[in-house]
């Protein structure tokens, strides 16, 4: 994975650039090794952080770690996008998947022909009746099964405080929800939601 780092107001050390190395090559055997990333280090104070941006091919990351120091900043960043990669993974392998048919293939045993005997005469000759020819039938369910959905409550998916279109994109993917209804300022209400292709969805309540 091609990886670009940049520094702000200081240094990137070879011990950090290693570990930043080593981190986004296991996300690469994730995503790909025509996946891109951008690794910005900066300080604000005494609290370091890490700004992390991947490009995959067809979606894009963001993570951000913060800690006392880059070390920390780092790691935590690189486990946020290690999640991301893989869940954006396992979305695209369920996709893939086809649904199974629910049919039985029965066949009714081949039956001979039993031969009867009619009287000619002094003689008897069998008489061999027509062949039954074995038919294959599909038997369909009379009714479509129905997946009850699955229902999980959670209070995280509610915004506390006001915020614009981009700041909710940026704490949605920041908390890795799939999921986020918030309101602007304004007192507008929209629900930010990721469709199964990986995009995220704004749908504005009226």
């Amino acid at each position: 994975m091609d990886v670009a780092f940049t520094a702000r107001n200081g240094r990137i050390s070879r011990t950090l650039r290693t570990q930043a190395e080593e981190g986004m090559e296991r996300i690469g055997r994730i995503l790909g090794r025509t996946a891109r990333a951008s690794i910005t280090f900066s300080a604000q104070r005494h609290v370091h952080i890490v700004e992390l941006n991947i490009q995959a091919r067809s979606q894009k990351f963001a993570a951000t770690g913060k800690g006392d120091s880059p070390d920390a900043a780092l790691r935590e960043a690189i486990e946020h996008a290690e999640h991301q990669a893989y869940r954006h993974r396992d979305r695209r392998i369920d996709s893939k998947r086809l649904p199974k048919g629910e049919k039985v293939l029965t066949a009714p045993p081949v039956t001979r022909p039993k031969a009867r005997v009619e009287p000619a005469g002094d003689e008897t000759k069998p008489v061999r009746g027509k062949a039954r020819a074995s038919i294959a039938v599909h038997s369909f369910p009379a009714r479509a099964t129905v997946v009850e959905p699955h229902i999980v409550k959670s209070g995280e998916a509610i915004a506390l405080k006001p915020m614009t279109v981009e700041e909710a994109v940026k704490d949605a993917e920041f908390r890795d929800r799939d999921l986020l209804i918030f309101r602007t300022v304004a007192g507008e209400m929209f629900v930010l939601h990721r469709r199964r292709d990986g995009q995220m969805e704004l749908v504005e309540i009226p």
